[in-house]
């Protein structure tokens, strides 16, 4: 096996800098800046971790190539840019882990110019040994490559793990579902476990740690080199990091969803402000009218005329106040704890419908729909809605309820043999209501009607609801 990494040392490079050149433009393709959440505004350090560590690597392969063809002033200077980028790409991997923590208290800001500060610091040391101590470049590029590892890879990889997890605890989880969450705190596992191969586990050197803590330790026992490790932990990162990066969409579908709930309820009040002054106001105005009849009737004895005026301005005010109680039912959001079957009896049962000459309700549900509070509100909305369209405009004697689930939908049906509409009839507010909640639950809302033959209006969503 040794012999086989021998032989293929330029591929192991070649796929160890590709992993993580991948990382980086995963990364680049779908981070999103406009995101609320920290860690997307913090993401293009990693991505320039990943890109400046591919060249690193890439340089084991590319850089002996060269040697054949350019002058070794050349061949140097390439090394040396290729010690900078490992300095350089952890550095990146640093800042990442620093940036994740922001804010930070006043007695920590200082924290923030470490990873430059410490970066500078070895670059200063590597300059200044390589022109004051007597040393070939071989030994002066193991032993900087050595320190690039143990001062910026080591804590930036710890720091970096460090940060991810505090994210997946304080932020992500109260966003998102338990998988990003998983594959979160497996990037920050995965980085720590960089941090011991990739800067604590270096090239055999003359000095403790690196004389026995090193590759020869893990290569030895397997034959497998050391740089197929930090690969796989390249990839592994690479994948969590690709999955992670699924919850800006969650993120724009809820901006979305609460874009279109907005927009419905912006819608709701509209039209409640219209019939209040429409139809509630006009009746309380009417009732004082009255009331001014009655009293000027008093006024002249005429008791029986008063009684009447009186009798017609309490069955107004009365009026008034039922619209005043369907109002405030349908602003009135179901409670949470309701399950689907529990929600639609609870509205078959209000008294707005105890006006109807009969009522059924029939389902083949068994209290254990998939479906969220959210989604079970919208339905219950959406069948009050009808109902209460039903009392008020329809006339029927009949009025049927049913709820089913047929395959891998749900069916839900409203169907009166009311006075019904004409096919030209524009629609209203309510049903331009009910038909955005149902393009919220990603079902379809359709009514059907005829003057004198009733209304059927079919509520069909996917029996899983809408992503």
């Amino acid at each position: 096996m040794q012999t086989f990494f021998a032989v293929n040392r330029p591929l192991v490079f070649f796929v160890y800098g590709l992993v993580f050149f991948v990382l980086g433009l995963t990364v680049t393709l779908r981070s999103r800046q406009h995101s609320r959440l920290i860690l997307a505004r913090r993401l293009h350090w990693l991505a320039l971790f990943g890109y400046i560590h591919a060249l690193h690597e890439w340089g084991f392969v590319f850089i002996p190539i060269q040697a054949g063809y350019m002058p070794a002033p050349f061949i140097t200077l390439f090394r040396v840019i290729q010690l900078g980028a490992l300095a350089l790409s952890f550095t990146c991997l640093f800042q990442f882990g620093i940036d994740l923590l922001r804010p930070m208290p006043d007695r920590w800001v200082w924290l923030r110019w470490l990873p430059v500060s410490l970066l500078l610091l070895w670059a200063l040391a590597a300059m200044v040994w390589l022109m004051i101590i007597p040393t070939s470049l071989d030994e002066w590029h193991l032993l900087s490559g050595i320190w690039s590892r143990y001062l910026l890879g080591f804590p930036g990889a710890l720091l970096a793990a460090y940060a991810l997890y505090r994210n997946s605890s304080q932020l992500i989880a109260p966003l998102t579902d338990a998988q990003t969450l998983r594959m979160l705190r497996l990037a920050g596992a995965t980085l720590a476990g960089y941090a011991i191969v990739g800067g604590l586990i270096v090239s055999p050197g003359p000095y403790f740690p690196a004389n026995w803590l090193n590759t020869d330790l893990l290569e030895k026992p397997l034959g497998i080199p050391v740089p197929i490790y930090r690969s796989l932990l390249g990839l592994i990162l690479t994948v969590s990091v690709a999955r992670i990066l699924e919850i800006f969409d969650v993120e724009i579908n809820r901006k979305l969803i609460g874009m279109e709930e907005s927009n419905i309820l912006t819608t709701e009040r509209e039209r409640i402000g219209r019939d209040l002054h429409d139809q509630t106001l006009q009746s309380v105005y009417a009732t004082g009218l009255l009331l001014n009849v009655v009293r000027e009737l008093l006024t002249q004895s005429q008791l029986e005329a008063a009684s009447q005026k009186l009798t017609q301005a309490m069955t107004t005010l009365d009026q008034a106040v039922t619209d005043i109680r369907e109002h405030i039912a349908q602003l009135y959001a179901k409670p949470a704890n309701l399950n689907l079957i529990e929600g639609l009896t609870q509205v078959a049962q209000d008294s707005m419908l105890s006006s109807l000459g009969e009522f059924e309700f029939t389902h083949n549900l068994s209290g254990r729909e998939p479906f969220t509070a959210d989604q079970i509100n919208h339905l219950l909305v959406i069948t009050q809605e009808a109902l209460s369209n039903v009392a008020r405009h329809a006339q029927a004697h009949t009025v049927q309820l049913i709820a089913q689930r047929e395959d891998e939908t749900l069916h839900l049906s409203i169907n009166d043999d009311g006075e019904g509409f004409p096919p030209d009839y524009v629609a209203g507010y309510g049903l331009q209501n009910m038909r955005d909640r149902a393009r919220m639950l990603g079902g379809e809302l359709t009514v059907r009607s005829r003057p004198g033959q009733g209304t059927s209006l079919q509520l069909t969503i996917p029996w899983e609801g809408r992503g």
